[in-house]
């Protein structure tokens, strides 16, 4: 099964690893497919950062995700198109989770993520 890991899920893994659900580290351990991390979840991340939302050392961030055995996902056109067609819903308009799903949705891949807003845009998101 290949794995996409939304923002929050990779930046426990990285730092506080008692918070992944128990579910996510046995399907990450177990995965005999690539396991990615979305440029959107850097780009995220770079744009809190820099408004001081958040602590992380980026460079360093980006040197573990290669030594924690992880691929990068790029933003593709395709991600981009398919997030135009993604179903608005009132209470979730995250642009970067957004951008997950469409991804998850284009390649395919399962995402997977603790947030259960993201769970009604399909099969290819796994809650964890």
């Amino acid at each position: 099964m290949r794995l996409l890991l939304d923002t929050h899920l990779i930046l426990w893994w990285q730092g506080m690893r008692d918070k992944v659900p128990v579910m996510a580290q046995e399907l990450i351990q177990d995965s005999q497919d690539p396991v990615y991390v979305s440029r959107a979840s850097l780009w995220e991340m770079a744009i809190k950062v820099g408004q001081g939302k958040l602590q992380l050392d980026l460079r360093r961030f980006c040197e573990r995700i290669q030594a924690d055995g992880f691929s990068w996902l790029p933003i593709e056109n395709a991600h981009l198109l398919a997030l135009a067609t993604l179903p608005q819903f009132d209470d979730h308009k995250d642009p970067f989770e957004r951008l997950l799903v469409a991804q998850s949705l284009s390649e395919p891949l399962i995402l997977l993520t603790a947030d259960s807003k993201l769970a009604r845009y399909g099969v290819t998101v796994k809650l964890v």
